[in-house]
C-alpha cells in the first residue's frame, strides 16, 4: 500500500508541475502567432504528412466544420496548401508549406530560448544534470499515458 501511496504522490507532483510549466510556456508569444487549434492542426500536418480536413477533424477530435475553419486560416496565411491527392485525384489533401514549417520552428525556439533563459537563472549545474537526467523519463511516462 506504501508504494501505491508513493506513485500516487509522485504522479500528483508531476501532474501539477508539468501543468504549470505547460501553462506558462503556452504563454511565450511568437509573432504570428496561431489559434491553439491552428497549432495543433500545423503540428500535426508537420508530424504526419499530407491529410484530408475530414482525417485531421477525426485526429483532432472536432467537428468537421471547426476544421475546415481552422484549415482556410492557415490557408488564408499561406501556412497550409490544398492538392488533389495522388491516390485519388476526387480528395483533397493538405500539406504544410515552408512559411507554415517556419512559423512552427519560430514557435518551438522561441519556447525553447524562453526555458532556457529560465534554467540558467535560475538552477545549479547539478540541478541541470539531474533534469537532464530527468527528461528521458518524461518523454517515456508521455509516451506510456
Amino acid at each position: 500500500m506504501a508504494d501505491e501511496l508513493d506513485v500516487r504522490d509522485v504522479a500528483a507532483a508531476l501532474r501539477v508541475s508539468m501543468g504549470l510549466l505547460l501553462r506558462r510556456l503556452r504563454q511565450v508569444g511568437v509573432p504570428g502567432e496561431l489559434t491553439v487549434p491552428e497549432t495543433s492542426a500545423l503540428a500535426r500536418l508537420d508530424r504526419n504528412g499530407p491529410a484530408a480536413s475530414s482525417e485531421l477533424a477525426r485526429s483532432e477530435q472536432i467537428s468537421p466544420q471547426s476544421m475546415g475553419a481552422t484549415l482556410s486560416a492557415l490557408e488564408a496565411r499561406g501556412l497550409v496548401t490544398r492538392d488533389p491527392d495522388a491516390r485519388d485525384g476526387r480528395r483533397v489533401v493538405l500539406s504544410v508549406t515552408e512559411a507554415g514549417r517556419q512559423l512552427l520552428r519560430d514557435k518551438r525556439d522561441a519556447r525553447t530560448e524562453h526555458l532556457a533563459r529560465a534554467l540558467a537563472a535560475g538552477f545549479t549545474r547539478e540541478e541541470l544534470d539531474l533534469l537532464m537526467t530527468a527528461a528521458p523519463l518524461l518523454e517515456r511516462l508521455a509516451q506510456g499515458i
